[in-house]
């Protein structure tokens, strides 16, 4: 079931995606699975069969979640809020696109990087990729489009923007974001407990280092 709110890219619509994630976490039903947050969504997902089996119900086990999820949805105007975890990224502002951004702005490649590191960002949802965080918004200033035609490869890695969002690249892959630059951590690592550094709802502040810095703490 695809629970939607306003179709737009907004902090307060995406807090109420992640408060009633929060609250289906607290007080599930049986037969639930999981849910998944999207910037102004969350998709529920349910086993008919535990639910038929276990609520012994006249209604369609989609009824009987439409109808679970409404009531969860009354809880958001009780002061039930989010909790994002604050995160630093660190980044050497070195990306193939860095100039070209500058330029497109009329900005210096450090205006570009003070702007891009001036304000955290929240990740709105996690997609295209294991752990590829969607964030925002970008300061208009610095907001660029995609490439038209996407590179075969980006680095793991890649620091991009794509008009107001941002993002990282965790694996290698084709991508058409404009590259501004490179963070050295592992933002998906298959061999930790918790394999995606960035989850939906978190805060996030890129902070630039030096080429050294990133060599130094490279997890590549």
């Amino acid at each position: 079931m695809l629970v939607s709110f306003e179709n737009i890219i907004d902090e307060n619509i995406n807090e109420k995606v992640m408060t009633l994630q929060q609250v289906f976490k607290r007080e599930h039903f049986e037969g639930f699975i999981e849910t998944v947050p999207a910037y102004n969504s969350l998709t529920v997902f349910y086993d008919v069969a535990i639910i038929k089996r276990r609520y012994q119900i006249e209604i369609t086990a989609f009824d009987f979640v439409k109808l679970f999820t409404e009531d969860l949805i009354l809880q958001l105007n009780r002061g039930i809020v989010s909790k994002p975890a604050a995160i630093i990224i660190p980044v050497y502002y070195n990306g193939e696109d860095l100039d070209s951004v500058a330029q497109q702005h009329q900005l210096t490649t450090a205006e570009v990087v003070a702007i891009h590191t001036a304000k955290p960002y929240r990740v709105f949802m996690i997609g295209f990729l294991p752990g590829f965080a969607y964030m925002g918004k970008v300061d208009e200033r610095i907001a660029t489009p995609r490439h038209a035609a996407p590179r075969t490869n980006v680095k793991a890695g890649s620091v991009g923007i794509a008009g107001l969002q941002t993002g990282i690249y965790p694996l290698h892959s084709p991508g058409g974001w404009q590259l501004i630059g490179q963070t050295p951590l592992k933002i998906f690592d298959i061999h930790k407990n918790e394999p995606c550094l960035l989850k939906a709802g978190d805060s996030v502040q890129f902070v630039a280092i030096s080429k050294a810095d990133f060599e130094r703490l490279n997890e590549y």
